[in-house]
């Protein structure tokens, strides 16, 4: 029996996927010098971005240390950072962080130098390809949308791919409903809440 390979979603199959929900024909290669190739790929890379700013569990780290330039005393935020802030804050009153210039900025002490090592909760923007594939089908499909509004303008189009768009988030959803166990108790870092479940009543030893 013959085996079948099923290949992971790249940026150049993301592009024909977008291309193709838009009656275009698929590429072989991402060349950006036609115009059309590189406003697809935008949308790509800006849905990306959109989704990810989200926050899902794949892409958050929660009470993560950042340490302080032993020289500046800066800390300076990378630029895949898309959010970023006090891993308590009603505990922590003493900080209030923002971004300035590239680097945290306290708004309560009014100063971009820090001492001493801060606990953020961080939202990092990852690749196209790194994420879950089930985000990247969310990701190609409102690109979709974006292309059938801003590339084709057609409403009729826009309205079939949105359709498809909030299944694909339905998706997502789920997806992350499982991976990230959560739950509104709001239980401290590494712990976890197990939660009643009726048929545990039936396993009586």
């Amino acid at each position: 029996m013959a085996t079948t390979t099923i290949d992971p979603d790249t940026e150049l199959s993301a592009v024909n996927s977008i291309l193709g929900s838009i009656g275009q024909s698929p590429l072989t290669t991402l060349n950006f010098n036609n115009p059309e190739t590189a406003f697809v790929y935008n949308l790509l890379v800006e849905a990306n971005k959109d989704i990810q700013n989200e926050g899902w569990h794949f892409n958050t780290e929660e009470n993560l240390k950042v340490t302080p330039d032993s020289t500046t005393k800066y800390i300076n935020i990378p630029s895949n950072y898309l959010r970023y802030d006090l891993h308590d804050k009603r505990i922590d009153k003493s900080k209030d962080l923002v971004r300035r210039n590239g680097r945290l900025y306290d708004l309560v002490e009014h100063t971009d130098q820090f001492t001493e090592d801060i606990y953020l909760d961080i939202v990092t923007l990852y690749p196209f390809e790194d994420v879950p594939p089930v985000f990247q089908r969310y990701i190609i499909s409102k690109a979709s949308t974006r292309a059938a509004t801003q590339l084709v303008s057609n409403r009729e189009l826009a309205a079939l791919l949105q359709v498809q768009e909030n299944a694909a988030r339905a998706n997502v959803m789920d997806y992350e409903c499982s991976q990230g166990d959560h739950n509104f108790m709001g239980w401290p870092e590494k712990t976890a809440y197990s939660p009643y479940q009726p048929f545990h009543v039936l396993n009586r030893r």
